[in-house]
């Protein structure tokens, strides 16, 4: 049986990659934090569909590594519009209920382990 946590991730990569900007709006928190190479921050769930739109990003998962209860770091091969050649990522989920409210994109797995555990820390201490 899939948790909470796999389950709101699941359906955060269905509805990016179908490019369903409805679903992904409904897939993520208000506010979601975002990180990627373009910048980081809280945006609305309208933002976050329209970077869908815009980026046409497709992300196949390839591992999984439990951080928490609620968050989770996923090993993804990332393709857009303009790069069909995968490149390897790694996006650090939080789950609140049954929506993503962070998905911090970094560049390879070891970073986003180190920055999954730093944000573990950060709550275990709040």
């Amino acid at each position: 049986m899939e948790s909470k946590l796999e389950d709101a991730i699941n359906e955060w990569h269905a509805s990016v990659n179908a490019g369903d900007l409805p679903r992904s709006a409904a897939a993520v928190g208000d506010p979601v934090v975002v990180l990627g190479p373009k910048g980081a921050g809280p945006i609305t769930p309208d933002q976050f569909a329209d970077w869908v739109d815009r980026s046409g990003i497709r992300l196949v998962p390839r591992s999984w590594h439990p951080i928490s209860e609620r968050l989770m770091v996923v090993e993804e091969d990332a393709t857009w519009p303009d790069n069909r050649t995968p490149t390897r990522v790694a996006t650090v989920f939080r789950v609140v209920g049954a929506k993503v409210t962070a998905a911090l994109r970094l560049p390879d797995l070891k970073s986003a382990l180190e920055l999954a555990y730093i944000c573990r820390e950060m709550a275990a201490t709040e």
